[in-house]
């Protein structure tokens, strides 16, 4: 399952990060590394880009960078 496959207040952690080598440094630069935890807080009106809830912080992706996060929900 990836990011961009979860529903708005779904839970869940990052278990891999894919991709193109800079797209994954780009996206651990902001926080984004296996384990972390976030909230899917909503998407935008059109579906791109989305927002989510990490580490006290909110962060805007686009649908084909979430689509490259591997996640595990967290039920509760």
């Amino acid at each position: 399952m990836t990011l961009a496959d979860l529903k708005v207040g779904n839970r869940a952690r990052i278990v891999e990060l894919a991709g193109e080598d800079e797209t994954v440094e780009r996206l651990m630069e902001m926080g984004l590394t296996e384990g972390t935890e976030f909230s899917l807080v909503r998407f935008a009106p059109l579906g791109d880009p989305l927002e989510i809830k990490t580490r006290g912080y909110h962060l805007s992706l686009r649908k084909a960078d979430a689509a490259n996060i591997k996640v595990e929900p967290i039920n509760g």
